[in-house]
């Protein structure tokens, strides 16, 4: 990441490979070789140990990067193996967890992707007979680190960051230390076939929702996001839908292709995104009303009524043109995202102020 300036980053997204999945024992491999010798000698923690010392130089550079106050959303899941005849857990996110304080960053609540599965290798050890089974993890981690004291905004900012609130009801379901909401979007930016496999399975990407909504709940519209494990450049994709610039980093070069095709995929995903946000809005708004707790507050954009001064300023902003400058540079213009069709022909209730 030598190219991108220091403090220049407001935000990172991102999902490392995970120590100890055997997938991806040939990259961690290729950058240390010691690796490959620790496996091969039955000697777990070592062979642990040795993948994240190669990940901690990648958190050394984005703590670089990062502007003061900016925040690391790093999504992460603990591993499960038999290594020298002993079946143990390797505790990655609490690995990383241990390595950000060094570093300079504080750790702020995590959050829990709830991600079940129906493998048919779900039922680890002994199957119904005690006490040789084991949980099968169905979750992963999202961890949330700041580079030092809480970011600060400038006047010149007031603005922008108020046009960037997320809408009340949002603020309810997202910041909530447990996401069960997520399955099933994995595959909105397609898939693609490499070397035999499917990419997205092999790069391990997380759902666009995902970092979709991590980008809106950490950043402002203008801001810039940083990937430094690029994969399908799912935060790229995501980062464009929302009104964000991107920079992201992937060594793989067969995970070209899906890059590119997820970039392609941003436009009318940004659409899609934002106009169900505003209906979703729309319907949240009627049924308050119908309950008897009409909103007070009205957004000056939309015209339609929501619940805290905090959100009348609130406007997304979506991608309407991307054009490849470069082998690696894309431009994209943004515009405000209009109201959907249906929700103009509805009347909105507004409670009058006392």
């Amino acid at each position: 990441m030598h190219p991108v300036a220091d403090d220049s980053i407001d935000m990172v997204v991102t999902s490392p490979p995970y120590p100890m999945i055997e997938m991806w024992d040939p990259q961690f491999l290729a950058l240390e070789p010691l690796v490959g010798t620790a496996l091969s000698d039955g000697e777990g923690v070592r062979a642990f140990e040795l993948m994240h010392a190669v990940l901690d130089e990648v958190w050394r550079e984005c703590h670089r990067v990062l502007r003061p106050g900016g925040l690391a959303c790093i999504n992460v899941g603990d591993a499960t193996r038999k290594i020298g005849g002993e079946f143990r857990l390797f505790s990655n996110h609490s690995r990383i967890l241990q390595a950000f304080p060094r570093l300079g960053f504080s750790v702020l609540p995590d959050i829990l992707w709830r991600k079940p599965t129906n493998a048919p290798n779900k039922f680890l050890g002994s199957g119904m007979l005690p006490a040789g089974a084991y949980v099968t993890y169905e979750h992963e981690y999202i961890l949330i680190l700041r580079k030092g004291i809480q970011r600060t905004f400038l006047p010149a900012d007031k603005a922008r960051r108020r046009r960037s609130a997320f809408f009340w009801e949002e603020r309810n379901a997202w910041f909530s230390d447990l996401w069960v909401d997520l399955l099933g979007a994995r595959q909105r930016l397609g898939t693609t076939r490499v070397n035999g496999l499917d990419a997205r399975a092999r790069s391990a990407a997380f759902p666009f929702e995902l970092a979709y909504r991590l980008i809106q709940m950490h950043s402002l519209i203008g801001d810039t996001v940083l990937d430094p494990f690029l994969g399908m450049g799912t935060t790229t994709a995501a980062a464009i839908a929302s009104g964000r610039s991107s920079i992201g980093f992937e060594i793989e070069d067969s995970l070209e292709r899906p890059i590119r095709n997820a970039i392609d995929a941003a436009v009318p995903l940004g659409h899609e995104y934002a106009q169900r946000r505003l209906e979703a809005h729309v319907d949240f708004v009627h049924a308050r009303a119908e309950a008897g707790r009409p909103c007070r507050h009205v957004n000056r954009h939309y015209g339609f009524a929501v619940v805290t001064g905090q959100e009348t300023d609130l406007q997304f902003s979506i991608p309407h043109k991307i054009k490849a400058e470069s082998a690696d540079r894309y431009s994209v213009e943004h515009e405000p995202a209009p109201l959907p069709p249906r929700s103009t022909q509805i009347e909105l209730p507004i409670a009058s102020n006392p």
